[in-house]
């Protein structure tokens, strides 16, 4: 991470800290900084709050420290109150687990300690996740893909919410998910049944590389959404 970034990341933590007192339970920063896939200029910090008191009034002294972050071009973190997060092992399992795996505590005590998932749910959670976002792939390349640059541009826009559902679908067949695109779109492969390179393309632009654009109907973007489709089909035939 680039360490004026790293810095602003401090900052806040403290003025996290600070404004809240002891309604702070814990700070974490999550994802891609926290996994080291970190891209500069496309990845994003991500930062989860857990508080004691989560209501308009418990939050607004640090209201300031929040629309700062969010100005600098943050998102805005997480915020649960300590109870909700505790409650919310079955609803978020996907989200719960990613964390789990990729995460800095910056501030506070460990939010993981004690709180289990269960595999039923990240299994229910998953397939309403990967078909939800299967429907909204299939209009969005039906609209881009006559058009290299919007092709290109959606198939690197949606490629985090993939790499997170691929991540969750290896949990979900009792692998630990590799941390790096590369490797964890081939683990994947081999479970799903999907082809591994249908994300060649997106996985080279993550990592860096130089790759032409894509063309009109290329068939990068096709390959993409058959893999995204055969990833629905594995999860449903996956029972818990």
């Amino acid at each position: 991470m680039a360490g004026a970034r790293e810095r602003d990341l401090e900052r806040f933590a403290e003025r996290l800290e600070s404004a809240l007192g002891d309604n702070l339970v814990a700070a974490v920063l999550y994802g891609s900084a926290a996994r080291g896939t970190y891209v500069k200029g496309r990845s994003d910090f991500n930062v989860l709050v857990i508080v004691r008191d989560a209501s308009a009034a418990g939050l607004r002294p640090v209201a300031g420290a929040v629309a700062d972050w969010a100005k600098s071009g943050e998102p805005p973190p997480l915020i649960f109150s300590e109870a909700e997060w505790r409650a919310s092992a079955d609803v978020f399992p996907i989200e719960i687990e990613d964390m789990r795996e990729a995460h800095r505590l910056l501030r506070g005590r460990d939010v993981f300690e004690g709180l289990e998932t269960r595999r039923e749910d990240l299994r229910q959670e998953l397939e309403r996740e990967v078909r939800g976002k299967l429907l909204r792939l299939r209009t969005e390349y039906a609209a881009a893909a006559s058009d290299g640059r919007a092709l290109g541009k959606l198939l690197l826009a949606s490629a985090s919410t993939f790499l997170a559902l691929l991540r969750a679908a290896l949990r979900l067949a009792g692998r630990v998910p590799p941390r790096e695109p590369a490797p964890l779109v081939r683990a994947a492969a081999e479970v799903t049944g999907m082809d591994a390179c249908a994300f060649d393309w997106v996985v080279g632009r993550l990592e860096g590389r130089d790759l032409p654009p894509l063309e009109p109907f290329d068939a990068e973007g096709a390959r993409y959404v058959d893999a995204i489709e055969r990833l629905a089909r594995f999860v449903d035939e996956t029972r818990a």
